[in-house]
């Protein structure tokens, strides 16, 4: 019998308890004999507690809890005997002045479909899990910043459907692992990011409001079917990445929300308890417990179902006060600041916790403000955080590509400026999700131009952020120049490939991705200038830059040169690192990409020519919008 003990208690009123989804929540019990389900849950301001569910018919009388001991520890817990797993349930919560609240377990494993809210009993254990290999390569000694990582993000829901059903066509996670482990590991992505897993009520929330932080949403099927997803990818070599949202938390009834009559997971100041743009609550992460519920539901997804990292969404919400908020609506901290130091410490904890623990495995910061040493060790004063999204890359890098090839000559900074601060931290450049919604366009619609311009502009901008330092984030349906907004209402518009420009753009990405992963000077220093050397960077009047990529080892780096405007040059010249032969690996002219010079050399002897302050140099025809790839040794 798992009853929870003295010693529970105290780990969770300390915060570690690192494991207490194996006692609070819903378990497969045995008590004298009979066989039935455990229930615990954490309402220390309640009057009384009771599990009600199929088991019982719903009597709110049938199954009172008992508060264990030490009873401020605030746990109920009742043994039932003769519950069945996929039965629902919840807990009413009778309050201090007499209201009832039912109320979705917070450790539940699964959860009835929307619109309904009940939780499911689930037993997670006993998976037999195929993914030794890639659990094994994830626990290496190489760190995991010089490892490749070129990351998809997907929404399970929108990705692909089954037209005219009921149900909404979702791809169930069986289909859909099947249909998405074939694409990725064809396309050369190195791992998926999963957007809405965490159990949520609103589907136009996207999965960003959540209520059930330990249970895979039941839209595309049980727990085991998301394992069974999981183990797919990682077979094919592909990682999992999740989004998680330990910032905020909405009211729904059936929530976390004033969870026992009073706020519980929450600040019970409604000036550092509430976002007032989002209408959703904060996690009070001064209180122990509450650390520890967030804790331990990064934990499950990593104990239980293999995710190999977290992508913590809105950093920068949890670590000020005043975020969102205008004068009158926040408090200061004990210093008077606008840091939340309780958020600080909990990201300290949390992240060389996860790190630490589980080899291999990564905490992704998206962090919007230039809060320093987000990537930086607890030691130093940093957060510990694996990686930060460069926000300020993205923004830079589209206002950049959006602007009339006329007046990118007046900008070119916006594509130089990153590498200025590239070793403050550890980052993913990102063209996610959030850059293709609100009437913001897609990313195809962005670009300039008429017809084939925009294809080509599109293609030029892949390849710059290809090969500029840093890990790297797409999102589904821009790999194939996607027309149309995202929207989680319809999948993405995969007929757009019976288009040869839409194939174009599709191939030459997935080029790009699979030369990433081939050369190791595309990723094994990304974090310091050694891994990277600017050939011309100030080269504004033609709209052209072209850099170096480097190799520890001094073998196969890479020179990218890349043409945004639509002039053509027979002969540019740019400066090479020595005297070796160079070998053009990829060119935009390929009519494999849409281009139209199939006869292009293949090998480029550099010239005793001075050009960009280098003693050799070699002339390259370069055609509007045009990209080259050599390799070279030193």
């Amino acid at each position: 019998m798992n009853h929870f003990t003295e010693l529970d208690a105290y780990l969770f009123g300390q915060g570690t308890h690192y494991e207490i989804f194996r006692k609070l929540g819903a378990h497969p019990a045995t008590e004298d004999g009979k066989e039935g389900w455990i229930f615990d849950v954490w309402a220390p301001h309640a009057a009384g507690v009771y599990v009600i569910g199929e088991f019982n018919g719903w009597d709110e009388g049938a199954n009172p809890m008992k508060r264990v001991s030490p009873e401020e520890t605030g746990i109920f817990e009742a043994f039932i005997p003769g519950a069945q797993e996929g039965q629902m349930y919840k807990f009413l919560i009778v309050t201090q002045n007499g209201r009832k609240l039912y109320k979705a377990d917070p450790f539940a494993n699964s959860a009835e479909l929307r619109p309904g809210t009940a939780s499911k009993l689930a037993n997670v254990e006993g998976y037999k899990w195929t993914d030794q290999n890639w659990m094994k390569k994830r626990h290496d000694t190489t760190p995991y910043y010089e490892k490749p990582m070129s990351i998809y993000e997907v929404h399970p829901g929108s990705w692909k459907r089954h037209p005219g059903r009921e149900d909404d066509g979702f791809y169930t996670y069986a289909q859909f692992a099947d249909a998405l482990a074939e694409y990725v590991s064809e396309m050369g992505y190195t791992h998926v990011e999963l957007m809405g897993i965490s159990e949520y009520p609103f589907d136009g929330s996207w999965g960003y409001q959540v209520t059930g932080y330990y249970a895979p949403t039941s839209r595309y099927g049980k727990p085991k079917d998301f394992m069974y997803l999981v183990n797919t990818l990682h077979r094919k070599g592909i990682g999992v990445i999740l989004d998680w949202v330990p910032a905020h938390f909405p009211k729904d009834a059936h929530g976390l929300a004033d969870f026992d009559g009073s706020p519980l997971f929450e600040y019970a100041d409604p000036k550092k308890g509430e976002h007032p743009d989002w209408g959703t609550k904060i996690f009070d992460y001064g209180k122990n417990e509450v650390k520890n519920f967030l804790i331990g539901s990064a934990i499950n997804w990593i104990e239980t179902y293999h995710i190999d990292g977290l992508r913590v969404d809105a950093v920068a919400s949890m670590l000020y006060l005043d975020y969102g908020k205008s004068d009158g609506q926040w408090v200061a901290n004990k210093f008077g600041g606008r840091e939340n130091l309780e958020a600080i410490e909990f990201f300290k904890h949390i992240n060389s916790m996860i790190t630490g623990r589980y080899k291999g495995v990564v905490m992704i910061a998206e962090e919007s403000t230039a809060w320093p040493k987000v990537t930086g060790g607890v030691e130093d004063g940093g957060l510990n955080f694996s990686y930060k999204w460069n926000m300020g890359w993205m923004h830079d890098f589209l206002d950049y590509m959006k602007l009339d090839p006329y007046f990118r000559k007046d900008n070119h900074n916006k594509m130089t400026f990153a590498m200025s601060y590239n070793e403050f931290e550890k980052y993913i450049l990102v063209l996610s999700h959030d850059e293709v919604v609100h009437l913001k366009c897609s990313m195809l619609e962005k670009m300039p131009g008429l017809g084939i311009d925009k294809f080509k502009n599109l293609m030029a901008g892949y390849a710059f952020m290809m090969g500029h330092p840093g890990k790297k984030l797409l999102f589904m349906g821009q790999d194939f120049a996607q027309l149309r907004e995202w929207s989680e209402e319809r999948e993405l518009d995969w007929y757009l490939l019976d288009n040869p420009e839409h194939r174009a753009v599709r191939d030459w990405m997935k080029s790009l991705l699979h030369i990433y992963k081939k050369y190791p000077s595309m990723y094994e220093q990304d974090i310091n200038w050694n891994g990277f050397e600017w050939i011309n960077a100030n080269d504004s009047y033609r709209g052209i830059f072209s850099f170096l990529r480097k190799s520890k080892n001094g073998k196969k780096n890479l020179l990218f040169v890349c043409n945004f405007t639509p002039m053509a040059y027979e002969d540019y010249r740019v400066g090479v690192a020595n005297n070796k032969k160079l070998t053009l690996v990829l060119t935009s002219d390929d009519p494999a990409y849409g281009g139209s010079d199939p006869k292009k050399k293949k090998t480029y002897l550099p010239e005793h020519k001075e050009c960009d302050g280098r003693e050799y140099s070699v002339a390259y025809p370069l055609s509007p919008y045009g990209v080259a790839v050599f390799t070279y040794d030193y």
